[in-house]
C-alpha cells in the first residue's frame, strides 16, 4: 500500500547549474557545490574578499561589510576560509548562510563536500568552492536555477506478510528509499549506500519471509522524506496503520553497502537484551567482525518510533567507503561484502525473538 503525505518546503535545482572562474568551467559536486538552500542567479560575481581574521572579529566584519555596500567594490562576499580548521572552522560555520540572506556569497572550504535537502530558499546564491581551485582574484560567471516548492507530494511504501500462525505481535523492517536527487539538470547524487543499499536489503528480507513465514507478522516500510528531516517516518508514527504497541521490534536498515569493519547498532544501550541476542547469534555463526554498541540518536527513521516507545535498532555498516551525500556514492563504489551475513543475522534474530 501507499501512504501519501506532503513535505512543506523543498528547495530544488531543476535546470542550470554552472560556475566558471575566469572562463574556466568548474565541475559541480567536485569543484563547487551550492548550499541546499541557495537562491538562484544569472550574473557575474565580482568578489569582495573577507579573511578568516576579519570574519572572527564581529566589529571588523561589520565595518568591512559596510565598506562592501558603500564602496561597491565587488558584488559578492568571498569568504576566504580555505585555511580554517578545528575550532576556527566551528566558529565560522553558518556565517555564509547568514550573510546570503542579504548578499551573494562564495565560501572557500578545504573539507569534503556533503549535500542535503534544503527546506527554505535564500534570497541570494551561496556557493562553496574547494580551496584547491578557488581564485580570489577571479570573477565568477554563475547560473543557478533554484525553485522553492511550497509542498512536495510523496509517499511511504508499505507491505505486510502475515505470521504462519495467528500472532498479535509484528516485526517491522524499514529503510528510506529517497536521496538527494539533482543539483542542476546534469549533476546527480546517486545514493548508492545511502540508501539504495538499505532498500535492497529491505526487499531481500521481504523475499525471504515471503518464502519462510515467521511466527510474527512482518511489516516492511520504505520511507520517503528521510533526507528532508525524517518526514516520512514521523508521518507514519502519527498516522500508523497498526497500533505501535503491537510492534515487538523494529529494525531500520540504512547504509548497508559495506561491512568490512562490522556494523553499528544505534539504540543498543536502550535495548540491551536484544543487543545481547544479536551478539550471541554473531558469535555463534561467526558472521561479522563486530557489532558496535551505540546509544540513541536522531539520525534515521527509527527515531520517531523510539520516541513513541517502540523498541528499535538502526543498523548501519562500517567500512572503508566514506562516500556520503556526495556525487561519488555509487553502486560501483560498494563492496556489499557482508550483505549476506547481515541478512542471515537479522533473519536469525527474528526467529529467536519469538522463542
Amino acid at each position: 500500500m501507499l501512504q501519501f503525505f506532503e513535505i512543506e518546503g523543498v528547495n530544488r535545482f531543476p535546470g542550470e547549474m554552472s560556475v566558471s572562474q575566469n572562463g574556466r568551467d568548474l565541475e559541480p559536486g567536485v569543484h563547487f557545490m551550492v548550499d541546499p538552500s541557495s537562491g538562484g542567479t544569472k550574473k557575474t560575481l565580482i568578489p569582495f574578499i573577507v579573511s578568516i581574521e576579519t570574519a572572527l572579529d564581529q566589529e571588523l566584519l561589520g565595518s568591512e561589510i559596510a565598506r562592501f555596500v558603500q564602496d561597491r567594490r565587488g558584488n559578492a562576499l568571498f569568504l576566504d576560509f580555505g585555511a580554517a580548521k578545528g575550532d576556527t572552522l566551528k566558529q565560522l560555520r553558518g556565517l555564509g548562510k547568514a550573510l546570503a540572506v542579504h548578499y551573494p556569497v562564495i565560501e572557500v572550504m578545504n573539507s569534503k563536500f556533503t549535500w542535503s535537502v534544503g527546506r527554505e530558499k535564500l534570497i541570494h546564491p551561496l556557493i562553496y568552492i574547494q580551496d584547491s581551485i578557488a581564485n580570489k582574484h577571479a570573477n565568477f560567471d554563475v547560473h543557478i536555477d533554484a525553485e522553492l516548492l511550497d509542498t512536495y507530494k510523496t509517499q511511504n511504501v508499505i507491505a505486510h506478510i502475515p505470521s504462519k500462525k495467528k500472532c498479535a505481535k509484528t516485526i517491522v523492517f524499514t529503510a528510506h528509499y529517497d536521496h538527494l536527487g539533482r543539483m542542476g539538470a546534469s549533476t546527480y547524487f546517486p545514493g548508492g549506500n545511502d540508501n539504495a543499499s538499505g532498500t535492497a536489503m529491505l526487499i531481500s528480507m521481504a523475499n525471504y519471509f515471503k518464502k519462510n513465514p515467521s511466527d510474527f507478522n512482518i511489516l516492511f516500510i520504505a520511507f520517503a522524506g528521510e533526507e528532508a528531516g525524517l518526514v516520512g517516518s514521523k508521518y507514519f508514527t502519527e498516522n500508523p496503520i497498526l497500533k505501535l504497541k503491537k510492534i515487538r521490534f523494529l529494525i531500520n536498515l540504512d547504509i548497508m553497502g559495506s561491512g568490512e569493519e562490522g556494523v553499528t547498532a544505534v539504540n543498543a544501550t536502550l535495548f540491551e537484551d536484544e543487543f545481547k541476542l544479536l551478539n550471541e547469534i554473531n558469535d555463534e555463526k561467526q558472521l561479522l567482525t563486530r557489532i558496535k554498541k551505540r546509544g540513541p540518536a536522531a539520525n534515521s527513521d527509527h527515531y520517531w518510533f523510539t520516541e513513541k516507545g517502540v523498541p528499535a535498532f538502526f543498523i548501519y555498516t562500517m567500512g572503508p567507503n566514506k562516500n556520503y551525500h556526495d556525487v561519488f556514492d555509487t553502486y560501483e563504489a560498494l563492496s556489499f561484502v557482508e550483505y549476506d551475513d547481515i541478512t542471515n543475522l537479522l533473519v536469525t534474530f527474528v526467529e529467536r525473538l519469538g522463542k
